[in-house]
């Protein structure tokens, strides 16, 4: 056996080692994990699946699981050359109830992320006359395959006619489980980051480029932005804030065309292609990069109040 030298004891990445970052990082696996799909662990044994998918579904069992020595209640799905050992899959994760047996009519069948999906979305942003119309359209919209892993529909929160928009990339777990943007602590974060400047909730409207959150909270694909970014301009058009904020490198790059990272765009003003005109949108640091690096957090400060005065100028024209 080769020695492995990242397994070294007390090395960060071995997951014997306890502590608050190991575990957060087992959380972020798992979660990625069930969001993309699985939901077993590999057996030792080889299974074929084909094979398994052609029998007929088993009829639904008791919940109370056979004492040892007993044999397996009538209905469990078990391999016979195994001697009886379930089938990694057969028991559904406790998070989520038993399934009904029987094959199970999907809501929403993966698509291939083409221009015709783009095209779609483009064509539902344009028809929605109002944000609450927008609303409906993109909750509806089956183009982007990041529906199907997402737990909610995450759309802005906020009123048209808001003085500030905020967007950022993407929803987080957090923002995903309760299906509002940017809670848990990031959320605590912006808010205080609000009212430093003398904002709240109530007075600017928050919204994602994506509305559904990537598994494992990765970075949404060029495809899937294309697909989405049609509802974030038209959101824009809607709202017609006064100021619109960009928190992270992700929507400023997918709206503004700008290749640059958020280190280098901060702090600056971009200019995003609307419909007839053209906005200003000023970048800055997301509240979870600012938690990841709060060193950073002096140069957030520097772009809210580049942000206040340009509340103030625009309350004098």
């Amino acid at each position: 056996m080769r020695h492995n030298h990242a397994m070294e004891p007390g090395n960060s990445n071995d997951p014997r080692q306890p502590g608050a970052g190991h575990a957060r990082a087992l959380e972020a696996l798992i979660d990625f994990y069930v969001g993309s799909g699985a939901d077993a662990w590999i057996d030792m044994d080889p299974v074929d699946a084909f094979a398994l998918s052609a029998r007929p579904a088993p009829r639904a069992v008791s919940a109370a699981a056979p004492s040892a020595g007993q044999a397996a209640p009538h209905g469990t799905t078990a391999d016979p050359g195994r001697g009886g050992h379930a089938i990694p899959g057969s028991v559904p994760l406790p998070s989520e109830p038993a399934r009904p047996a029987g094959p199970q009519e999907p809501t929403h069948h993966a698509v291939m992320p083409d221009d015709e999906a783009v095209a779609a979305a483009r064509e539902l942003a344009s028809n929605a006359p109002t944000l609450d119309a927008l609303r409906e359209a993109v909750a509806a919209f089956n183009g982007c395959n990041l529906k199907m892993s997402a737990k909610s529909f995450v759309f802005a929160q906020g009123r048209p006619g808001a003085r500030v928009m905020f967007m950022g990339g993407a929803p987080r777990r957090e923002d995903d489980r309760e299906g509002l943007p940017f809670v848990g602590p990031a959320g605590r974060l912006f808010d205080r980051m609000l009212g430093a400047v003398g904002l709240s909730r109530d007075a600017v409207c928050v919204t994602n480029l994506v509305p559904w959150r990537p598994p494992g909270d990765r970075k949404a694909s060029p495809q899937e932005v294309e697909i989405c970014k049609p509802f974030a301009l038209r959101q824009i058009e809607l709202v017609a804030p006064a100021v619109l904020v960009f928190l992270g490198g992700d929507p400023a790059n997918a709206l503004t065309g700008h290749p640059d990272g958020i280190l280098r765009l901060r702090g600056k003003w971009l200019d995003v292609p609307l419909a007839g005109r053209t906005m200003k949108a000023l970048a800055t640091f997301h509240p979870d990069h600012l938690l990841r690096n709060p060193e950073q957090k002096r140069y957030a400060w520097r772009d809210l109040l580049a942000l206040q005065a340009a509340l103030a100028q625009s309350a004098s024209d």
